[in-house]
């Protein structure tokens, strides 16, 4: 279970997470919404160790984050797929993908991190990252070069690496932002493949209300870096504090 205790952060006299207390259960996905400025991003930053909280405390499988870098974070179990954008933008996808499922089997088999390895007689990682590449429908630009890539085709190589490394949590913050009509429904059929896996555990921020609604087990809401509602998608939705907060926020920016 991944657990975060009276998360806060402060900016200056701005406190931009409010002492945020939410756990996250193995085999469930819980969607984060909230209106603009309510902390969304900076509470998966907190998580994922890429800011310092001011106070509170991230744990996973009893395991206490707190002070941790990113990268520790990673090794734990949390991940994130904007955190692998970009790996190394001058090889290709296939390239890019092989790296990261050979830091994962080295570092299950602590053998160490050697990247630079030669791989090409790796039969299996080639067929593991081969399998990824089809699952994100990037199969057919294995061998572009990842600073070549379109927008839309970077979202899906970051879901790709993601996979690779296997992780316990995957937080994904907006992974349709920017695709077109096209390419959103790939990631989010990957998004409901990994649902199945009952021993993972999902975080996504999400404007979209249809995709919270068909894919959230759980949404928390946040406000004002404040938790205020957190629950079962129709109670949340439903709830006079979400309504005025979420929903009556959005519809006065869209007037």
């Amino acid at each position: 279970m991944l657990e975060t205790t009276d998360l806060t952060i402060r900016f200056g006299g701005h406190v931009a997470v409010n002492a945020v207390s939410c756990a996250f259960a193995p085999g469930t996905l819980t969607a984060i919404v909230g209106p603009n400025g309510a902390g969304k991003t900076t509470y998966f930053n907190l998580i994922s160790g890429q800011l310092k909280a001011s106070a509170g405390t991230v744990s996973l499988d009893g395991q206490l984050l707190s002070g941790l870098p990113a990268s520790a974070r990673t090794r734990a179990g949390l991940g994130r797929a904007f955190q692998l954008t970009n790996l190394f933008p001058n090889l290709s996808v296939l390239e890019n993908v092989r790296l990261a499922v050979q830091a994962t089997r080295e570092g299950a088999h602590r053998r160490g991190l050697n990247l630079w390895s030669i791989w090409s007689d790796h039969r299996a990682l080639t067929e593991r990252a081969d399998q990824i590449l089809a699952d994100v429908a990037l199969k057919s630009k294995e061998h572009a070069t990842v600073a070549s890539l379109p927008h839309g085709d970077q979202r899906k190589l970051e879901v790709a690496l993601l996979m690779a490394l296997e992780p316990k949590v995957f937080m994904f913050d907006e992974p349709t932002a920017g695709m077109n009509a096209a390419e959103a429904p790939v990631i989010l059929d990957l998004i409901r493949k990994l649902k199945q896996d009952k021993s993972k555990t999902i975080l996504l921020v999400e404007h979209k209300m249809d995709v919270v609604r068909e894919l959230a087990d759980c949404i928390i809401v946040l406000h004002n870096g404040q938790l205020v509602a957190d629950g079962e998608p129709a109670e949340v939705i439903a709830s006079p504090i979400v309504q005025e907060a979420y929903l009556g926020v959005a519809k006065e920016a869209a007037a």
